[in-house]
């Protein structure tokens, strides 16, 4: 699990104004790819979700398990598959801060598919463990 954080003004864990409108732009009616980079926290922060706080602390990538098998209905009901999912490395192009823990590829049918399931109330109660867990991360859109 990587400690080192970059700047605060260069962490992101939710979209920041304007980011998430900009899937209008790409096409309706392709798939889109998303690839997502993650740094987890050392201990996960539940502070903004004090009911789902476990007993006892929990790794910000052990919080990230509990997101990710809560997450998975909403994913086949959104026709979306885990394309790949895997430990990261060192960087070996780029600021030597961004360190990531892990990479996941995740596949929608379209752009709509993915807006469905990030906005609705059940997902979003769920996704506060990955805010819990997340000390840093990139959502990045493709067209593959």
């Amino acid at each position: 699990m990587t400690t080192t954080l970059p700047p605060a003004d260069r962490r992101a864990i939710d979209p920041g104004k304007g980011q998430f409108a900009q899937l209008s732009e790409l096409p309706a009616d392709q798939p889109v790819t998303m690839l997502n980079l993650l740094r987890f926290r050392e201990v996960a922060d539940y502070s903004d979700a004090v009911d789902l706080t476990p007993e006892e602390p929990i790794s910000g990538a052990e919080a990230y398990r509990v997101y990710s098998r809560a997450a998975l209905p909403h994913l086949e009901k959104a026709g979306a598959e885990v394309v790949f999912h895997g430990d990261c490395g060192p960087t070996v192009i780029g600021p030597v801060d961004e360190q990531w823990d892990t990479m996941l590829l995740v596949r929608y049918p379209n752009p709509t598919a993915f807006r469905t399931m990030i906005t609705s109330p059940d997902y979003q109660a769920l996704a506060r463990h990955r805010t819990a867990a997340v000390a840093d991360s990139r959502l990045i859109a493709t067209l593959v």
